[in-house]
């Protein structure tokens, strides 16, 4: 198939924070006709757009899926235009992103794509918050999941319930549930947790808790937040920035150091 002349970047925006971007990410924005980006990048990212950039905003909620057609139809065709199209797309374009999906569609219509991986917020997040996901001697292995499935499918929680460190996304409305289950594949009650949210933004809010406390519905937690399980969130105590008046907030249970 022949090749349009237009171009397409799909961009990772990353956590939140504009200086956590990439060079490449900067550069590219800069010479952007048109930005299609989503509810999750910040207006401090959007920032650093030019001037001249047309900016679409076309974020979708849980439940809006079918918009993702238009949202390809309007790359298409902006590209078509020979245009300079950026994505633009919070986190990582490709850790539940659909950067994926985009890239497909756009190469089977002869649209030439570039790519600038972001900061998934499900490594950043938590090691901007002292939270490591490893740590010798405390956890050797994670794994990041996605909240919830589409068209009502189950999670497949028993696969992922005995990883050392496991991160959720999207995870927040089935919070509950999410903990229940894990309690019942062999999840211990008593293991630490930790929600942030508004990561790397001004907004943001660490809250820390126990995972019986989530199963009980005894955490106050709001989307976006990037929740962590594991005993690595003890660690926190003794890793988290200087002044982060966050350490006090907690739900549930009080928390002890990881190394006792």
């Amino acid at each position: 198939m022949r090749r349009m002349s237009g171009k397409v970047y799909i961009i990772g925006a990353g956590p939140g924070d504009p200086d956590l971007l990439t060079l490449k990410a900067v550069r590219a924005l800069e010479r952007a006709d048109v930005v299609l980006y989503d509810r999750l990048v910040t207006a401090e990212v959007l920032k650093l757009c030019p001037p001249k950039a047309t900016l679409i905003y076309v974020g979708k909620s849980h439940g809006e899926q079918r918009f993702q057609d238009r949202i390809n139809s309007t790359l298409l065709n902006l590209a078509k235009e020979n245009k300079v199209v950026v994505r633009l797309k919070g986190g990582d374009p490709f850790v539940f992103g659909r950067g994926g999906e985009e890239w497909a569609f756009l190469n089977a219509h002869g649209i030439a794509v570039e790519v600038v991986p972001g900061l998934s917020s499900a490594l950043s997040l938590p090691s901007l918050a002292g939270i490591p996901l490893t740590y010798r001697g405390i956890s050797a292995s994670f794994a990041v999941i996605a909240g919830h499935r589409q068209e009502g499918a189950e999670l497949n929680l028993a696969a992922v319930a005995r990883v050392e460190t496991l991160i959720i996304l999207m995870g927040v409305n089935e919070r509950r549930k999410i903990a229940q289950r894990l309690i019942e594949h062999g999840r211990p009650p008593d293991e630490p947790v930790a929600f942030i949210e508004n990561g790397a933004t001004p907004a943001e809010r660490v809250i820390t808790s126990e995972l019986v406390s989530v199963a009980e519905g005894r955490v106050e937690v709001h989307p976006p937040a990037v929740w962590i399980i594991g005993k690595v969130v003890n660690l926190r105590r003794c890793l988290a920035p200087w002044g982060d008046s966050s350490l006090d907030e907690h739900s549930g249970s009080s928390l002890h150091l990881a190394m006792k």
